[in-house]
């Protein structure tokens, strides 16, 4: 099996984009660093779409190939693992098939297999990841891709094993093979090296081999992407911290919201921080022990056993060192569950012992206050969280009073759980007390809540199907809470209405039933329930404190606005505007004026965002400004809605005034509302100068047409006079209005540039026009375009 995996990828993408499958096309190149960089967004929203196509036109190797890195991204950035695993035995299954056995990915798909189960538990699992591995790297040539990254795995799976050297040295002879083969070791591969090395405890190598890999990669042209930064950080930030050179290390180590972003680094990060911690050169505090219980919740909650257990020792251990009791019981309860899903315990089991001996040997800590009075002292002394979740536990443990106390120390106990990143602990304990107090409406309310942050469905529907014989619209509010936290927004709605059925009254289930019926495009629906909570709602001064909800806030009449905008209800607009203080330059009529410079951030079609610069023309509504290229279903001149809410916040006060001056506000797109039907054609050639580009600009606005440049002062193009030699260069896009035929920008073109001294070409417009393209072509050819 000796196919070049890129050149079935290059002719496959040809293939599809000539045969006018573009998007399908597209989604070959971007899936890969979609889910090698961890833009989840991106690669959900262009893989459903490319899948169904690539099914629909029956093209099985495809389907392996989207699929497959599809799985890297679930495994590798999100860390998913008896979550992902039917789909990876499943995608084994397809890809060694007849009419797939040949696609040069299908061998791809047997590191997926053992990948996923090494998120299970990958210890217990060493014997068939190496069996599945070891057949397959006897079967593929050094020389592919493919073999450097089984051979990763396989060192891997002996990692998990506890055989280090062994590890090392099949990572040794596997590069003496690739090499041999004439190809160069991937940079994933000597991160992988550099990781066996660190477990063997050789530091000063890790460090050696991290910087001599990445001076290779830059002495070849390639640039160090992000995901690699990263790891290469993270890397030498642990060698230098195991050699005592905390200062070096945590000017190397990510920040902790990378990790919070790319799932993968969790594990390494969690373990140098730890010798930081150790070394004094890093606060062991309670916001660090938030941090990694919710990476531990997080890995639950996916299945990734083994390194949950892993991650919440380190954590159980930081906890225990802190002092922080409640917290390490609740870690060590945590891996107690967990070991129970692993198929090997020894070593791990002893750990999570050790962990709840540790955590029960912590001092228990004397009442300041009797258990009745608890929860008023907490909240009036400020108690730090940590130390009130011990002192809570203990009361609660003690107290012999009214039922109605004991639930509220219950209460505040969870609330603290929760605040600390614990979801799942605080739904157990919420779970025991409306058992004791089933018609607790307050304990039924947070339960509900806690459900939903630890990520349990099958919570959320046990305690759903409780309440729809007592209490059926808070039945439907905790379904519709669930569904908003997926993104399943026609379900949202269609709780949302169930409950308006049985309680017209509901002001937040409309606020919540609005926002579904937004992300669904449906602005009609949407101004209806917005209308509707402004008839429903108590009058602001009347409204006690604890119903404030139930009054018509600020965000309201914004989401008013713009669902009346995109339903062209000017007056509704105007009504909404009035209450929140706008005045517009017109009584009547649509809104049109010209406000102030902004950004609308948009969705290519591939599904990266892109930041367009506008016009804004009313409360919610801009004008785009650039000519834009089909990878948006956008153009120069069309009006967009957006959502009110800004996205980015304005620079500080005290920022530098050309910071506070720069800045444009950032808004959501939300829809297309009136298309100007500019059509997009791209010039290519040598730059005229300032006075003949500003002229050109002139000219074809005073005609109607728009044009923006795309390229800088880095754009060079050749000069046909000299090959050595470079030329400035403009590439920019012409938008030619609805009311003008190709064939007249053509000549138009031809009559604003035909005196430049070095040429244009526009050769898609020339096509269109039925010009004659020869022109261009030789354009096109001479200055290297």
């Amino acid at each position: 099996m000796s196919t070049d995996i890129w050149a079935w990828v290059h002719d496959a993408h040809r293939q599809l984009a000539e045969a006018g499958h573009r998007r399908l096309a597209d989604a070959i190149y971007e899936l890969p660093g979609h889910a090698n960089e961890g833009r989840n967004d991106q690669l959900d929203a262009v893989y459903p779409e490319a899948l169904a196509a690539s099914r629909a036109l029956g093209l099985p190797w495809v389907e392996v190939y989207l699929r497959h890195w599809r799985m890297q991204n679930l495994l590798n950035k999100r860390h998913q693992g008896e979550q992902a695993l039917p789909e990876a035995v499943d995608l084994l299954e397809f890809a060694h098939r007849e009419e797939t056995a040949g696609c040069p990915q299908s061998v791809c798909v047997v590191q997926d297999f053992a990948i996923c189960h090494a998120r299970v538990d990958g210890p217990g699992y060493v014997p068939e990841r190496l069996a599945v591995l070891g057949e397959t790297l006897e079967r593929i040539e050094p020389a592919r891709a493919c073999f450097d990254c089984l051979s990763r795995e396989y060192s891997d799976a002996l990692e998990d094993d506890g055989r280090h050297a062994e590890a090392l040295s099949h990572l040794d002879t596997a590069a003496a093979r690739i090499q041999a083969a004439g190809e160069r070791l991937s940079l994933h591969f000597h991160h992988a090296r550099a990781g066996t090395l660190s477990r063997l405890g050789r530091h000063e190598e890790v460090l050696t081999l991290v910087d001599t890999a990445e001076q290779a990669e830059r002495s070849r042209g390639r640039e160090i992407d992000e995901s690699d930064r990263l790891w290469g950080g993270l890397l030498r930030a642990r060698a230098l911290a195991s050699l005592g050179r905390t200062e070096e290390a945590l000017a190397l180590l990510p920040a902790r919201e990378a990790a919070e972003r790319h799932a993968d680094l969790r594990d390494g990060w969690t373990r140098t921080v730890e010798l930081l911690v150790a070394a004094g050169a890093w606060e062991n505090d309670a916001e660090l022990g938030a941090v990694l219980a919710g990476w531990v919740g997080y890995l639950d909650g996916t299945g990734s056993h083994r390194p949950c257990v892993d991650l919440l020792l380190a954590a159980g251990r930081l906890a225990v060192a802190r002092g922080a009791r409640t917290v390490a019981l609740t870690l060590a309860e945590t891996g107690e569950r967990k070991l129970a899903r692993l198929r090997r315990t020894e070593g791990v089991a002893e750990e999570v012992a050790a962990l709840r001996a540790a955590a029960e040997a912590l001092q228990v800590p004397e009442l300041p206050v009797p258990p009745g009075e608890l929860a008023a002292h907490l909240a009036e002394a400020g108690v730090p969280y940590e130390t009130g979740a011990d002192l809570l536990s203990v009361a609660l443990d003690r107290y012999q009073g009214e039922q109605a106390a004991a639930t509220e120390l219950a209460v505040n106990l969870a609330a603290v759980l929760g605040g600390l990143g614990h979801a799942r602990a605080a739904a157990d304990l919420l779970w025991q007390w409306l058992d004791a107090a089933p018609g607790d409406e307050v304990l039924t309310g947070m339960l509900g809540s806690a459900l939903i942050d630890a990520g349990d469905a099958e919570g959320v529907r046990r305690l759903a199907d409780r309440l729809a014989g007592t209490s059926p619209a808070d039945g439907h509010w905790i379904r519709a809470r669930w569904a908003a936290a997926e993104a399943r927004w026609a379900e949202v709605l269609e709780q949302c209405e169930a409950i308006l059925a049985l309680d017209r009254s509901r002001i937040n289930t409309r606020r919540l039933a609005a926002g579904a019926a937004t992300e669904l495009g449906d602005h009609a629906t949407a101004q209806r329930l917005y209308q509707e909570l402004l008839e429903h709602a108590l009058p602001a001064g009347a409204a006690p404190e604890e119903e404030r909800h139930r009054t018509v806030q600020e965000p309201d009449l914004w989401h008013l606005i713009t669902a009346a905008t995109a339903n062209r209800d000017w007056a509704a607009v105007r009504s909404a505007g009035a209450l929140l203080g706008i005045e517009f330059d017109e009584p009547g009529g649509p809104v049109d004026e010209e406000w102030q410079l902004v950004t609308v951030r948009a969705t290519r079609t591939n599904g990266a965002t892109a930041d367009l610069p506008a016009v804004r023309t009313g409360p919610a509504t801009a004008r785009i400004l650039p000519v834009l290229g089909d990878d948006l279903t956008l153009n120069h001149g069309d009006v967009v809605v957006f959502a009110p809410a800004l996205l980015e916040p304005p620079p500080a006060e005290d920022a530098p005034e050309e910071e506070r001056r720069g800045w444009r506000p950032v808004f959501e797109l939300l829809t297309l509302l009136d298309p100007a039907g500019y059509a997009t054609y791209w010039i290519d050639g040598g730059w005229p100068g300032d006075e003949p580009w500003a002229a050109l600009r002139e000219d074809l606005q005073q005609a109607g047409y728009a044009v923006w440049a795309y390229s800088g002062e880095q754009y060079r193009i050749t000069d046909p006079a000299d090959e050595d030699a470079t030329l400035p260069g403009v590439y920019a896009a012409v938008g030619v209005p609805p009311t003008a035929s190709a064939a007249e920008a053509d000549a138009l073109l031809h009559r604003l540039t035909g005196d430049w001294p070095h040429p244009l070409a526009w050769l898609d417009l020339a096509k269109a026009a039925g010009a004659d393209v020869a022109r261009h072509e030789e354009t096109i050819e001479r200055y290297g375009l």
